[in-house]
């Protein structure tokens, strides 16, 4: 089956940037819509932004205006560019594809996102 693998993760200041990849082998994201989830520590996974194959893109609440979801030409990779970071935003970043709004794939080790000063 199609891999997934994030990166981008790091140890970043409140008010800073990331931008967190999502890469997958061949050009999935063509058929499949691209989500990025967030995993704070002691909490279930939540979605947070997810792009679809017409490129419409959708927002959690607490991403909306900071961040930016979008795939490369190919649609190979899945990118979500953060901004304005805060400590809310702190936890291991997963992505997926999305099949009616589901995750469809296995959930890889996601990358660590850390907002703290």
């Amino acid at each position: 089956q199609v891999q997934l693998v994030e990166s981008g993760g790091g140890l970043v200041q409140p008010g800073g940037s990331l931008r967190l990849s999502c890469a997958a082998s061949i050009s999935t994201f063509r058929f499949y819509a691209g989500a990025w989830y967030r995993q704070a520590p002691g909490t279930q996974r939540e979605l947070v932004a997810h792009i679809t194959t017409n490129g419409s893109t959708n927002y959690a609440d607490s991403g909306k205006g900071r961040f930016t979801i979008s795939t490369d030409s190919a649609k190979a990779t899945v990118y979500l560019q953060m901004s304005s970071l805060k400590s809310d935003d702190t936890g291991v970043y997963y992505c997926n594809r999305l099949y009616n709004g589901m995750p469809i794939g296995s959930w890889g080790q996601g990358t660590q996102v850390t907002v703290s000063s």
